[in-house]
């Protein structure tokens, strides 16, 4: 009797290669989602064996399969998160130095405004602005309407801008889109 569920040598090196060449920009999305880089590693982690277990039904679309399980697990994180405080410490006040301060100081005001977001707002400017992804495509990820994302989108934009003084709506696009 053969095992459908079993994984197969292409499949294992299917998987292999879209780890290689998507891990980056994965990465980088869970970064902007938990604002934390040993977090979002934790969280890529929990994404890829999450992934690898069903890696026979997302192997057709594994990067919207991929960033599902990624958006899905960073709620629960945050859900979690709100049950318990922690600090974090990229919270401390390190003085930037070297050439890239302002970058830096660009940076750090950016994803301080983005943990201010509720989840599915920071999801849904991450997903559109970050990721570059249509408003559909993030509707399907986040398993919701489009028009939700819209709403979502619109709202993390705003707070972004009330967090980001002095910004007007075009200069706050482009200071998220310098955290890539």
């Amino acid at each position: 009797m053969e095992n459908h569920d079993a994984v197969t040598r292409a499949d294992t090196d299917s998987f292999d290669e879209f780890v290689r060449t998507r891990s980056p920009a994965l990465l980088r999305s869970a970064y902007l989602l938990t604002t934390d880089r040993h977090a979002a590693e934790d969280l890529l982690q929990e994404v890829l064996e999450r992934l690898y277990a069903r890696w026979r039904r997302a192997r057709d679309a594994p990067d919207a399969y991929a960033r599902r399980i990624l958006v899905n697990r960073a709620v629960d994180r945050w859900r979690w998160r709100g049950r318990r405080r922690e600090a974090a410490l990229a919270d401390l006040e390190v003085p930037a130095t070297g050439d890239h301060a302002e970058e830096v100081v660009v940076r750090q005001f950016v994803l301080a405004a983005l943990r201010t977001l509720p989840p599915r707002q920071r999801a849904a400017v991450v997903l559109r602005y970050l990721d570059d992804l249509s408003e559909a495509e993030t509707a399907a990820i986040m398993r919701c309407s489009v028009g939700t994302v819209k709403s979502h989108t619109a709202r993390g934009l705003a707070k972004l801008r009330a967090a980001l003084p002095g910004t007007d709506p075009l200069s706050t696009q482009t200071m998220i889109r310098s955290t890539r």
